[in-house]
């Protein structure tokens, strides 16, 4: 599923927090976006035709909630990064960021306890 960076934003709002309305996701973007309620109303429509989102009427108001788990968006997107950009292997990609941004002492020993949990078999 594509998910545009705006719709996005939507999406986060509604994996932190389910079912808001569409106020209720302005409020929630704050001072980052500042988009009307309109613009939000447009997002929200798009991830309902993607099948993103359900949304069930309260009143005279709809309440959204996310169809799309968070870990399966996270990983798609992932995975289609490194096969675009790195033939679907990791090590090159932590060999671009760690040539181009200096990792931290933190980073290295998190990236090798990581490495050393990892089965042979992998």
């Amino acid at each position: 599923m594509s998910i545009s960076e705006a719709e996005s934003a939507v999406m986060q709002v509604l994996w932190n927090a389910h079912p808001l309305a569409a106020e209720e996701i302005v409020a929630a973007l704050g001072d980052a976006r500042q988009w009307q309620e309109a613009t939000v109303k447009t997002l929200l429509n798009r991830l309902l035709n993607k099948g993103a989102i359900a949304a069930v009427k309260e009143g005279r108001r709809y309440l959204y909630s996310p169809l799309l788990q968070r870990d399966a968006y996270v990983h798609a997107q992932s995975q289609d990064l490194l096969d675009r950009l790195f033939g679907g292997r990791l090590a090159p990609l932590v060999a671009h960021f760690s040539a181009r941004q200096k990792l931290s002492k933190k980073d290295i020993a998190e990236l090798k306890r990581l490495i050393e949990t990892l089965p042979d078999e992998r």
